[in-house]
Order: C-alpha cells, then sequence, then structure tokens
C-alpha cells in the first residue's frame, strides 16, 4: 500500500510518498513559492538524481498536480500512475474540541474542518485548499486527517484554560490547544522505549526544535501542557513568531502604529522572533553560523530562545514530578548543538547535567543519542522526529477500519525493536 503524505502550507507543500508494506520512504519533495509565482518542485527519489522544475504560478491545486506528475513522471518519478497511491494523509493544524484523533475525511468531516478556521486561519485555510485539491484530482481513495492538535486533547481544564471570561470558551473556543503534536508523540513513544519504560509510566518534557518550536509536559505518557496556546504563535521564541509577549503590547503598538488588526497580526507571526531580533531571513543555519561568527544581535536572539526554553523546562519541571527525561528533536541544523547547550547550562541544580561531546555529535536526521553527562539524575535525548510517519500508520489503520486514537494502538516506532526509516534518498 502505498500512502501520500501533503503538508501544506500558504506559500508550500511538503510531502513524502511511503510504500506501508515494504516500510520504505520512496520519494519525498517541496513545492515552493505556491501562489507567489516564479513556482518550483524539488524531488528526491531513492537511486536517482534530485529534481527540480520551475513553473510560472501555481495555486494548491496546481501544486498537488504538479506533485502526482512528478510522482508519476517516467524519467523522474517512482510511480506508473496515479492509481499506484492508495490514500493520502493531510496535516491538519487545528481540530478544536470536535477532532480527537486522526480520522477519514468526507463530506461532514470537510466542513467541519472548515468550521474551525477561525482558529487557525493562517494554517487551515492551505490544509483545506490541499485537502480539496487531492480529494479532486484522487478521487475514491480514502484521505485522512491527522490534526495537530489531537495529541493535547488529554490536557486537564486547568491547563488548557485562559483566565479570560468563560463565555468566550463557551461560545468562541477560546482556550489552549498545542500544536506539534505528531512529533510529540513519536518522541514521547521514542522516549519511553530508549528508556526501557512503559509508556503509561514515562515522564518526560520533549522539545519540538524547528522554525517552529514547541515544548510539552508528558505525564505516565500522555499530554498535561503545551507551550502553544489557541494558535501557535503562544510560546518559546521561534524563527519569525515572538512567542509569549505582554498581551497589552499589540493594542500599545496598534495605536502608535496606526495598525489593523491584519497587520499586527502579520507583525507577530511573519516579523518578530529570530527574524525581528537579528533582521536575518529565516534559516536556522544562517542564524547559528552566525552566533558562532560573533554576531551581537544573533548572540542575544540566542541568549532570548534558549533562556525561555529553560524557562519552560523549569515551569514543567513543576508540574509533572519525578522525570525521567527531556527529549529534543534533532532540529534542521548541525549547529543545533548551540542552542541544546545554551539551554541545558545552569540545571545542574536539578541534577541535570549534559555531555558536551556527546551534545555536539548529534546532528540532524541521524541516530538517536543520549546526550547525559555521567551521575545526571535524569536522561537527555536528541531523537530525530519522524512525524510522517505517525501520519502513514494513522492512515494505514484507519483505511484498515481500526480506531484513529492513539492511546489504543500499538504504533510500530513504540516497539524495542524498531528500526528508524532512514531514507536512501
Amino acid at each position: 500500500m502505498k500512502i501520500l503524505t501533503l503538508n501544506c502550507w500558504s506559500n508550500s507543500i511538503k510531502y513524502h510518498l511511503f510504500s506501508w508494506d515494504r516500510k520504505q520512504l520512496l520519494a519525498m519533495g517541496t513545492v515552493e513559492r505556491v501562489g507567489l509565482g516564479s513556482s518550483f518542485i524539488r524531488q528526491s527519489v531513492s537511486g536517482k538524481t534530485p529534481y527540480c522544475r520551475e513553473t510560472e504560478y501555481i495555486d494548491h491545486h496546481g501544486a498537488v498536480s504538479l506533485i502526482i506528475a512528478c510522482l508519476t513522471d517516467r524519467q523522474q518519478g517512482v510511480l506508473t500512475e496515479r492509481g499506484n497511491i492508495a490514500a493520502v494523509a493531510h496535516r491538519v493544524a487545528h481540530g478544536g474540541e470536535q477532532f480527537r484523533h486522526s480520522v477519514a475525511i468526507d463530506a461532514h468531516v470537510l466542513t467541519a474542518i472548515r468550521q474551525l478556521q477561525h482558529l487557525a486561519p493562517l494554517h487551515c485555510a492551505s490544509n483545506i485548499a490541499g485537502i480539496e485539491a487531492a480529494l479532486a484530482q484522487l478521487p475514491g481513495i480514502p484521505h485522512v486527517a491527522i490534526f495537530d492538535t489531537a495529541f493535547h486533547v488529554s490536557m486537564p481544564e486547568h491547563a488548557f484554560l485562559y483566565p479570560l471570561p468563560y463565555e468566550w470558551y463557551q461560545q468562541y473556543g477560546v482556550r489552549r490547544y498545542g500544536f506539534h503534536g505528531p512529533s510529540h508523540l513519536y518522541l514521547s513513544r521514542r522516549g519511553a522505549v530508549l528508556l526501557n519504560k512503559p509508556v503509561d509510566s514515562c515522564n518526560l518534557i520533549t522539545i519540538h526544535l524547528d522554525r517552529g518550536v514547541s515544548l510539552c509536559a508528558i505525564q505516565n505518557g500522555r499530554s498535561i501542557d503545551t507551550s502553544m496556546g489557541m494558535t501557535p504563535l503562544e510560546g518559546a521564541l521561534m524563527e519569525t513568531r515572538s512567542g509569549d509577549i505582554d498581551p497589552g503590547i499589540n493594542a500599545y503598538m496598534m495605536q502608535k502604529l496606526n495598525l489593523s488588526v491584519r497587520e499586527m497580526e502579520q507583525i507577530l507571526n511573519h516579523k518578530s522572533g529570530l527574524l525581528g531580533l537579528t533582521g536575518l531571513r529565516p534559516g536556522r543555519q544562517r542564524f547559528l553560523e552566525a552566533v558562532l561568527d560573533g554576531e551581537p544581535h544573533c548572540r542575544l536572539a540566542l541568549e532570548i530562545e534558549s533562556y525561555r526554553i529553560r524557562k519552560y523546562i523549569g515551569s514543567y519541571l513543576a508540574v509533572i514530578g519525578a522525570l525521567d527525561g527531556i527529549i529534543f528533536t534533532a532540529g534542521s541544523s548541525r549547529l543545533e548543538w548551540l542552542v541544546r547547550e545554551k539551554v541545558l547550562e545552569g540545571l545542574e541544580g536539578f541534577g541535570i547535567r549534559f555531555d558536551r561531546e556527546r551534545n555536539r555529535a548529534a546532528c540532524p536526521g541521524k541516530e538517536e543519542l543520549d546526550i547525559s553527562a555521567d551521575g545526571s539524575r535524569l536522561r537527555l535525548l536528541v531523537i530525530p522526529t519522524n512525524e510522517e510517519l505517525v501520519f502513514v500508520e494513522d492512515t494505514a489503520r484507519i483505511v484498515r477500519g481500526a480506531s484513529g486514537s492513539d492511546d489504543c494502538h500499538d504504533y510500530s516506532f513504540a516497539r524495542s525493536g524498531f528500526i528508524p526509516f532512514r531514507p536512501e534518498i
């Protein structure tokens, strides 16, 4: 069974094609500048030279069509025809309180996703456009929605409610939802295996560190708190997002600069974070290289980023109780060791000690590593995340007619004999 995963953003789509029967990644790629003009696709297939094709303009419908065309291209593709695709997995940013696990998409589900669009307008519009395009071009096969928020439905009320008028929650759904759920799910299950503990008795802090950054407090295998909120804007400092700020700043600066709500939203989401502090265009590798070169704004931005992550770790230590480990994703830059080093420095008072050489040896996309120093009270792990594998397993399970809930599913990566997928691409 071949499963296509689509991760649709406003101006890009990331895709992977898996052979579930062979447990193999067949192809992967991205379409960039969707809706902006001068669009292009990059695709990698095992055993073939990476391929790039340019086009003048495509929307999400055109982008999905281009993906299918490249996957079925006689020279550059890996499929003989689009009919070889058995199912499509769609990442959906927001499931609200309605969707508590992955589900097969039908007209009712798609309508419900549209009705939730106001909770994450910057993300859900693109998700919906991708779903509509794929349904039109790949009809008659299962399409499955995997929700970023689903892993966090186990949060208690005292963690997800904001101290705002209660009717805002009742009428408008204003509450903490959390995001990066598939990543935190994967990290928590792999962490339990590496710690040789049952998932339901494993206490962890997982840190998804990439363009978006989020932390999750996991108690007995379940999310009890997470740094992102009603939208992905809350929480840690990110590549272009501000993360936590005084909410009074919004009204103050809107008045000072005569900004509209839309303009303020754009600044907080796309012109803040590392970009706002340093002026560097997005790219963690470039940012961390500038830190090593001594660029003062970048060094300060790293201090702010690591300080804020460390504060979240401290707060989660207080709410989780006895902790088994802290897990970092490997990140997208080979220099992410810098961030981990800054985050973990100063935590010795909690018995948390890391090994500098082990930490610097952990590279993105490589093996799972323990960076704990000898004598550390808890384990410190670096695990390359694999959200796409969560998408694929949920989709394969739903195609077989099983429940979409992760609570009752024995994921392959939660088993001791699991060998992480390593794409030969």
